[in-house]
Parts: structure tokens; C-alpha cells; sequence
């Protein structure tokens, strides 16, 4: 059994890791940070699509105003669903980014 999960699992993940330093910890968060941006951005222009057909009637809706703040409002919905814990982009963009040299 230990020759397949040495095949399998690279010796480097075996080995036990190393106590996070401050400054590990740090650049750890910053690119937490950079992957939510990122999947703000993307939930962002996936809203701006989805809402591009969608005529609303009077009087609570349509006319210029309600176009030229679409952009504002998907933007804050997009915010909300990634502080909701989003639909696993920050994650998969986090591990990702974790596995470029240099950011380990």
C-alpha cells in the first residue's frame, strides 16, 4: 500500500510542512485577496450578461438611469455572492496560484 501512495503522492506532499511565518502568512492572504478580486470580476461580467435582455416596465424601472447603474449593480451583487462564499473560483484560483514558484 505504500508503494501506491508513493507512486501517487509526490515525496514533497508527504513530508510534514513547515510552521507559516508571518510573512507566509501575509502573502498567503494577499493572494486570497487577489483570487476573490478575480472571481468578483468574473461573477461580475457574467451578471452584466445575463441581465442584458431584461427590460423592466414603468414606473419603477427602465430609462437611462437604470442602464448607466447596471454595471454598479451587478458589481455589488457580484461582491455579495463572493463574500457568500461564491461558487469556488477564489478556491480553485487560490490553489493554483499557491503552486507558482516563488509564491509558496
Amino acid at each position: 500500500m505504500a508503494d501506491i501512495t508513493a507512486a501517487i503522492v509526490p515525496p514533497a506532499l508527504l513530508q510534514p510542512a513547515a510552521p507559516a511565518t508571518g510573512a507566509e502568512l501575509a502573502k498567503r492572504g494577499r493572494i486570497r485577496e487577489t483570487a476573490e478580486k478575480f472571481e468578483t470580476q468574473f461573477l461580475s461580467i457574467m451578471l452584466q450578461q445575463m441581465f442584458q435582455g431584461v427590460e423592466t416596465s414603468a414606473p419603477f424601472g427602465g430609462g437611462p438611469g437604470e442602464t448607466m447603474f447596471r454595471s454598479v449593480m451587478t458589481e455589488a451583487l457580484a461582491k455579495q455572492m463572493v463574500r457568500s462564499g461564491g461558487i469556488g473560483v477564489t478556491d480553485a484560483v487560490t490553489t493554483e496560484m499557491l503552486k507558482l514558484p516563488g509564491l509558496r
